[in-house]
């Protein structure tokens, strides 16, 4: 049996290749296959990271992000697109620190680096086909897109 120790150097490693990603995100899998179940990762996400809202609704999947370093926000939508939660992982609310949540199937998501370098622990079910994985907010701009910029301005109002 072997067991993987999640370390500073190890978070360090994957943040290193997050810095050299176009995308400025890393995931580091401790599941060995897409066809395994849960998936369980380290993802590294650096500050100015653009990763569109989503669900996972078909198949339906529940996620769960538990911030081990930095502060992230979980913005929760609605079918319009409006927020309608914030949850600040990181940081102390009125029940002391929120670590993490945990999100039921379909619920309209995405996470946004209040730090530098944010590493999550997520879990997930497996198994990961990238073409039904997730679908994508039709109101969101697509990675790329022109309008990403004032869509993140947009999405940093109200915090």
């Amino acid at each position: 049996m072997t067991v993987v120790q999640i370390t500073e150097a190890l978070a360090q490693s994957v943040a290193d290749k997050a810095t050299a990603a176009p995308r400025r995100r890393m995931n580091y899998n401790f599941h060995t296959s897409d066809e395994d179940n849960p998936h369980r990762f380290l993802n590294v996400l650096l500050r100015g990271t653009y990763i569109r809202p989503h669900r996972h609704s078909d198949p339906a999947k529940a996620e769960s992000f538990v911030a081990l370093k930095g502060e992230v926000e979980v913005l929760i939508f609605d079918d319009e697109g409006t927020i309608t939660q914030r949850h600040a992982l990181g940081r102390v609310g009125p029940d002391g620190m929120l670590w993490g949540v945990d999100l039921q199937p379909g619920v309209w998501h995405t996470v946004v680096a209040l730090s530098d370098v944010v590493v999550c622990f997520e879990v997930k079910p497996g198994p990961w086909y990238p073409a039904s994985d997730k679908e994508f907010a039709p109101w969101a701009p697509a990675e790329g897109d022109a309008s990403v910029s004032a869509y993140q301005a947009k999405l940093a109002e109200g915090r």
